[in-house]
């Protein structure tokens, strides 16, 4: 199932449409499967990133890019779209050797998510419209008031290494339709399919400048992006601490912020809820990309009679998962991205353990080369540190409630607001819960990636804003008024 040959891109910073050594020296990628080194590829220091900046506005503020005709970078897009799609198992392969997930979930899912978004913005592209409003006269003289949608300027984005090939996609396509022009900072663990989407904008035509690649650890690239003078708005995925910091960067200058931090999510399992329909899914919420997921359902609220029907059917999924090579076929489960990601998810399945919660399956990590951790779940409360922190490792929390009031306040009792799973074979109990649930998602009786045409976001800790959907097109627009007085 290996594709033959996995040719790996270009290794320099991508700056101004050309290929160019970094200043910041190299860092090693490693296989988090064994261990081995992938590549070396060059990072960029402060000088590095005023460069690219310049790239960036060069291009949106005198270039041709957002004085481009919404349909002519449409075009682009769509023939982006083409190569990924040309390239699709390039991308999957690079994603596997990146962060250790299957190699068949990237081709089904990551790719295709990421072809589906480029399209899907480039139909917007051409689309962006204001409106008029009706105003009274002023002193005396007619007067005609309409507004248009500009671009917000140059976007840094800054990527994580969880799902690279997808959520990248969602950021630059949606920046990129709107006229933005873009400098992107990937993860130092998932960098490849960034270089590789770098070769391929520049194979498409684009002009320089409009999107710029610049690798490096978050301290030294990331922080000369989040401070940079001349960046307009800051795009950031990752982790709430990290977020703090940038959301912090962009109320010092007044730049525009969309941050997605991550979540807690709930799965509530009503009584009548379908298990044996549920038990793959719920499974798959909590186990995919072994649990290195935002929108993982780790919480799962089930009602008390239904407790040991529920852990049983999980436990069973648990079971059936097979770790190992991402490139074989039969694998469902990869690696956890790091060593140090490994002793992290360690450390909450030891705190679930001391805590008093119930070990149901797993909680060992592998005796093998790679970051291995066996699907776990416990039963125990809602007020567990297992309950309560993101832990992004396959591990899961079942905690029983007595009725639907309790159902929501604990679904609630968390930090995070980024998504839910409503199971019930009862639709109209099933909308009522999603309405009083504080999150930016509600499945109802299935879970799976966000759709390119639908918002995707959260409240509370999760973040700020939205990405996807006509309201990740708008994050990237301003609203301008325009007063004709005739």
């Amino acid at each position: 199932m290996k594709p033959t040959s996995i040719k790996l891109p270009r290794t320099e910073l991508f700056i101004d449409g050309e290929w160019v050594p970094g200043n910041g020296g190299t860092f090693a990628v490693e296989s988090p499967t064994d261990g081995s080194v992938i590549a070396e590829l060059h990072s960029a220091d402060a000088g590095d990133v005023d460069r690219a900046v310049a790239a960036a506005r060069r291009a949106f503020d005198s270039g041709p890019w957002s004085k481009m005709p919404g349909a002519e970078r449409g075009k682009l897009l769509y023939r982006l779209a083409d190569l990924i799609e040309e390239n699709a198992a390039s991308f999957a392969g690079l994603e596997s050797l990146d962060v250790g997930k299957p190699y068949l979930d990237n081709l089904a899912i990551d790719v295709d998510m990421a072809i589906q978004t480029f399209r899907h913005f480039a139909g917007w592209a051409d689309k962006l419209h204001g409106s008029t409003i009706p105003v009274p006269n002023h002193m005396g003289r007619p007067r005609f008031s309409f507004t248009e949608r500009v671009p917000v300027g140059v976007v840094g984005a800054i990527t994580p290494w969880n799902a690279p090939t997808m959520i990248t996609s969602w950021k630059l396509a949606s920046a990129l339709a709107a006229g933005c022009t873009v400098v992107l900072k990937p993860a130092e663990d998932a960098p490849l399919v960034s270089q590789l989407l770098a070769e391929l904008v520049a194979a498409a035509g684009f002009p320089a400048g409009v999107l710029n690649v610049v690798n490096g650890p978050g301290h030294v690239t990331g922080a000369a992006i989040t401070g940079h003078h001349d960046i307009d708005k800051l795009s950031f995925t990752g982790s709430p601490e990290v977020g703090k910091l940038i959301g912090r960067a962009a109320a010092d200058q007044f730049k525009h912020v969309t941050l997605e931090l991550g979540g807690k999510s709930p799965q509530i399992v009503f009584k009548d809820a379908d298990i044996e329909a549920l038990a793959p899914i719920a499974a798959a919420s909590i186990f995919a990309n072994s649990g290195q997921t935002c929108a993982a359902g780790t919480r799962v609220l089930v009602h008390r009679s239904r407790i040991d029907d529920v852990a049983g059917a999980l436990a069973a999924q648990a079971q059936k998962q097979r770790l190992g090579d991402p490139f074989d076929a039969h694998t469902t489960m990869g690696s956890l991205i790091n060593a140090s990601q490994r002793e992290r998810v360690m450390s909450y399945v030891n705190a679930g353990v001391e805590q008093g919660a119930e070990l149901v399956t797993g909680g060992k990590a592998l005796d093998r080369p790679g970051y291995f951790v066996e699907p776990t779940l416990f039963v125990g409360t809602n007020d567990l540190k297992i309950a309560q922190e993101e832990i992004f490792g396959p591990v899961g929390t079942i905690i029983p409630f007595d009725d639907t009031d309790e159902a929501i306040r604990l679904a609630n009792a968390t930090p995070y607001g980024l998504a839910a799973v409503i199971w019930s074979q009862n639709i109209g109990e099933a909308i009522i819960a999603s309405r009083a649930l504080r999150v930016g998602a509600v499945w109802v009786n299935s879970w799976g990636a966000p759709d390119p045409r639908v918002p995707w976001g959260g409240m509370k800790t999760s973040g700020i804003g939205r990405e996807l959907g006509l309201s990740g097109l708008l994050a990237n627009t301003e609203e301008r008024l325009v007063n004709v007085v005739c």
